[in-house]
């Protein structure tokens, strides 16, 4: 296996891991206040700056 493809799965790994955390505090926080699992438009925006923020930072520290 090469560089290019242990990267991409590392990557990939990794997202899939974050992502499914995040589901899972969701619902947690509907369980807990007994609703169904929303994001607002304002949320959906701050969670897009901070994945791009984190984006910057890694292209950063690979650079």
């Amino acid at each position: 296996m090469n560089w290019k493809t242990k990267t991409l799965l590392i990557g990939t790994t990794i997202g899939a891991a974050t992502g499914l955390v995040a589901a899972l505090m969701m619902i947690q926080r509907a369980e807990k206040n007994q609703t169904t699992p929303k994001l607002s438009a304002g949320e959906g925006v701050k969670i897009g700056m901070g994945v791009l923020g984190v984006l910057r930072m890694l292209a950063e520290l690979v650079s």
